[in-house]
């Protein structure tokens, strides 16, 4: 199961860090920015910014569940494990909040949190084992 757990931890790692690309080095492409439902480049040079930011957490998120993997499978499981569980219900959570936003979200909201949800099960059976 912890396999299993690793490639589904690594593919919202991927997620992540294609969200990171998107919101803060791709921003200013208006193919990037109407994916997030934002109408026109004004509003778009509003949420730059914050744009900017999100993207900094996705990145972060994609790093420590990166770095929970590799001390999984060396040499600090337990410290793996506590970092999977904490960046993988991160984003689980973060994926709610998205549906939160609006109902045109689930599809967003599912590649963030499904793989990261399922993960954490699946590592939480194998770690408790």
């Amino acid at each position: 199961m912890a396999i299993v757990g690793s490639v589904l931890i690594a593919l919202a790692a991927v997620v992540q860090l294609v969200f990171f690309a998107m919101e803060s080095m791709l921003w200013s492409s208006p193919n990037v920015w109407r994916r997030f439902g934002i109408a026109d480049q004004r509003d778009a040079d509003v949420v730059r910014p914050m744009a900017y930011n999100q993207g900094f957490y996705n990145l972060f998120l994609a790093g420590g569940a990166t770095v929970g993997l590799v001390l999984y499978w060396t040499t600090l499981r337990h410290v793996g494990f506590g970092l999977i569980f904490f960046t993988g219900t991160c984003m689980a959570l973060a994926a709610m909040v998205l549906l939160t936003t609006g109902r045109r979200h689930w599809r967003a909201a599912l590649l963030q949190g499904l793989p990261s949800l399922v993960a954490l099960v699946l590592f939480s059976i194998a770690h408790a084992g």
